[in-house]
């Protein structure tokens, strides 16, 4: 996920990793051999289910938080999965002699000349690189390849803090993965690509990908993943930001950047190598004139709260020209807990309460020198339109949502759409129906007649839950479709015996704010994410 040119810290030089010279890349005899070993990997069951089956439940959610002792226990009688688990994901050696059960002589030998394995000092084979099961769209068996211990969490579970790491499945890039639009496009980039995650995602939907990153060993890592997953090849590029495609455009662009606000860039994998949040600001802002008409750009980011300035205010000078944004911040961590997370993760505080102290002190007066009292976590994405007057939505949202939640992000920009292009008249004309899953509450004191307000309550894509007046509930139930909202009203002005006039007057305002958030959909619009809408591929 590496994206900008930084500069090891000199505390803290870069070190070789192995397999960092020879790695194949998507091509020749490299290719051949990841061909010939994914068809061994699943013949064996070491899949995202055989993985699950061997472990249970238990070891295996130990092992995706880093921790490999359930594992070993769980690896300790022989057998093919149990081999290849502790040979690709637990570091340990195994005997040719049980590898060669597994694979075959002439697949170990080729793996052993392409350098993803070696021979140790007491005679037995380990792996040069970490290799995950990794479960796909359709059932499909999708590995993904990363430097060793990397495969969660920060570089301090390798045991070193070397420049040039290459992480694997976190996280945050599952969490990117499941916010993508998932519909066929042409041309797709994956800026900061890492083990190659988000374009092996989008190989399924997408006619041509292109994946850059700073890191040259990060382009080798990935097109590993994406051969060994059977995946199509994508153009590989080195280089930073936008700059390794000019000025090309494309349908998609995904970036799960080196978002974290740090003093200094000693990691490239996760520190961004500008001041504050301006990795963030330059990659938002430059994106939209990288989206051909209709295409989305999709981001995590992190983003400083300064005194002086509400977040709001300052993400929304992000938005480039002629693009329609979403900001969603999912959390908000003080100065302090942000910098002890970020300490952790890189191992700092294992290296003693000096060396600890002073590099938390050098956090925190990175932080006053510019007045950020908090750091905000989140989503971005832009979509490229002609509109005159673009839309741009910045809210906070900490509460659990549906996952994958790409429809719904698909389906939020189609009701903008819809909205600015129906004006109240048309709005009343029109036919809408409840999405599915929305559920009334009554709030109110134990045995009181009336509620003192209702609440409707979404149980899909961002679960929503907004307060409506007893018109508002009235209408909503009633709308299946059948009848216009403008005859829904006169019915209810009816029953509660109100002017229809006023009734109409009022009420386009609480519609548009349903259909914005999802709760109501026009009829025959599409994109919606509603029945009868293609599902995602891409995440499962």
């Amino acid at each position: 996920m590496s994206t900008t040119s930084t500069n090891a810290s000199p505390h803290d030089p870069a070190e070789p990793l192995p397999g960092a010279e020879s790695l194949p890349a998507h091509e020749g005899r490299g290719a051949e051999v990841a061909g010939l070993l994914r068809e061994a990997l699943r013949k064996a069951e070491f899949t995202a289910d055989g993985l699950l089956d061997l472990l249970g439940a238990p070891a295996y959610a130990a092992l995706a938080r880093g921790e490999t002792v359930p594992a070993l226990r769980a690896t300790r009688a022989a057998g093919p999965v149990a081999t290849l688990v502790r040979l690709f994901l637990l570091q340990r050696g195994v005997t040719r002699a049980a590898l060669v059960a597994v694979l075959g002589e002439e697949l170990v030998a080729a793996a052993a000349e392409c350098d993803w394995l070696r021979e140790d000092g007491g005679g037995e084979l380990r792996a040069t690189v970490d290799v995950r099961p990794y479960g796909g769209p359709e059932d499909e068996d999708w590995y993904v390849v990363s430097d060793l211990g990397c495969a969660v969490g920060g570089a301090g579970g390798i045991g070193k803090r070397a420049e040039g790491v290459v992480l694997g499945v976190g996280g945050a890039s599952t969490t990117l993965a499941g916010l993508t639009v998932r519909t066929p496009v042409g041309s797709v980039l994956d800026l900061g690509t890492g083990s190659g995650i988000q374009a092996l995602h989008a190989s399924p939907h997408a006619a041509r990908l292109t994946a850059t990153d700073l890191n040259p060993r990060a382009l080798v890592f990935a097109a590993l993943t994406l051969a060994l997953s059977g995946a199509k090849p994508a153009r590989l590029l080195a280089g930073s930001l936008f700059e390794p495609v000019g000025t090309e455009t494309f349908d998609l662009v995904l970036s799960n950047p080196p978002f974290v606000i740090s003093p200094g860039a000693r990691l490239t994998y996760r520190d961004g190598g500008r001041e504050g949040d301006g990795l963030c600001r330059e990659l938002v802002s430059s994106a939209g004139e990288r989206l051909n008409e209709g295409g989305y750009a999709q981001f995590l980011a992190n983003w400083e709260h300064v005194d002086g300035e509400t977040w709001t205010e300052r993400v929304r000078d992000w938005v480039p020209a002629g693009c329609d944004a979403w900001f969603v911040q999912r959390e908000v961590q003080d100065v302090t807990q942000y910098a002890e997370l970020w300490l952790r993760d890189a191992g700092d505080h294992k290296e003693g309460s000096a060396e600890y102290t002073r590099r938390y002190e050098e956090w925190l007066d990175s932080f006053a020198a510019r007045g950020t009292t908090a750091i905000g976590f989140g989503w971005i994405t832009l979509r490229r339109t002609t509109a005159a007057e673009p839309s741009v939505t910045i809210e906070e949202w900490p509460h659990p949502v549906e996952q994958p939640l790409g429809p719904e992000v698909r389906a939020h920009f189609a009701r903008l759409d819809y909205l600015r292009t129906h004006d109240d008249a048309a709005l009343l004309a029109d036919h809408f129906r409840l999405a599915a899953e929305v559920v009334q509450e009554q709030i109110g004191q134990p045995g009181a007649e009336n509620p003192e307000y209702v609440v409707l309550r979404q149980h899909r894509g961002m679960r929503r839950a907004t307060r409506v007046d007893t018109i508002g509930a009235g209408f909503a139930g009633v709308c299946d479709g059948t009848l216009s909202a403008g005859a829904i009203l006169d019915a209810i002005a009816q029953l509660v015996e109100e002017d229809p006039v006023l009734l109409r007057d009022r009420t386009p305002a609480q519609i548009r704010l349903l259909v914005e958030q999802g709760f109501l959909y026009p009829v025959g619009l599409s994109g919606t994410g509603e029945a009868g809408e293609e599902e995602q591929p891409g995440v499962r």
